[in-house]
């Protein structure tokens, strides 16, 4: 029998708030202002903030930016027992790597209730297909990365 997984919850915050300055570097930079970090034994392996307007990149979301600088790091594809935080619940592209990544968790700020995948519009890693299981915990932070959000999208109706 498969002994459960004992989760270290105790650095969330601290790890969300990270998530949230990736967040606020993009916000700056004049893109729509999510923040991920990708944790993988207390260490921070890797970072991003989405990018697709300066990169021309329509993957260039913060899961995907971050998620390819942890897989450099590390040098293996596969990210075995790291968590990633994110500013907003997940899309179907970034679910899908992150399964393919096999990322042990997902924690995630603001839900996403046009396209969010974890919980909003459709409840993607619970699906019976799938080779791989994400353990996914939502709303750490929500007030602030909305807010943010919120903030941003206020200035370029204005």
């Amino acid at each position: 029998m498969r002994q459960p997984r004992i989760i270290d919850r105790s650095c969330d915050e601290q790890f969300m708030r990270l998530a949230l300055e990736q967040a606020r570097l993009g916000g700056e930079q004049g893109e729509v202002p999510v923040g991920a970090v990708l944790v993988q034994e207390g260490e921070v392996i890797g970072r991003g903030f989405n990018c697709p307007i300066s990169r021309h990149d329509p993957s260039a979301h913060a899961e995907m930016v971050a998620i390819r600088a942890a897989a450099e790091s590390v040098r293996n594809y596969r990210l075995p027992g790291s968590t990633l935080y994110v500013t907003l619940e997940p899309c179907s592209m970034c679910a899908g790597l992150i399964v393919h990544a096999r990322i042990a968790r997902v924690v995630f700020a603001a839900s996403e209730p046009r396209a969010g995948m974890a919980v909003s519009q459709g409840r993607f890693f619970e699906q019976g297909f799938l080779n791989h299981r994400v353990l996914v915990e939502g709303g750490l932070l929500a007030e602030e990365s909305g807010e943010l959000l919120r903030t941003f999208f206020r200035a370029r109706r204005g």
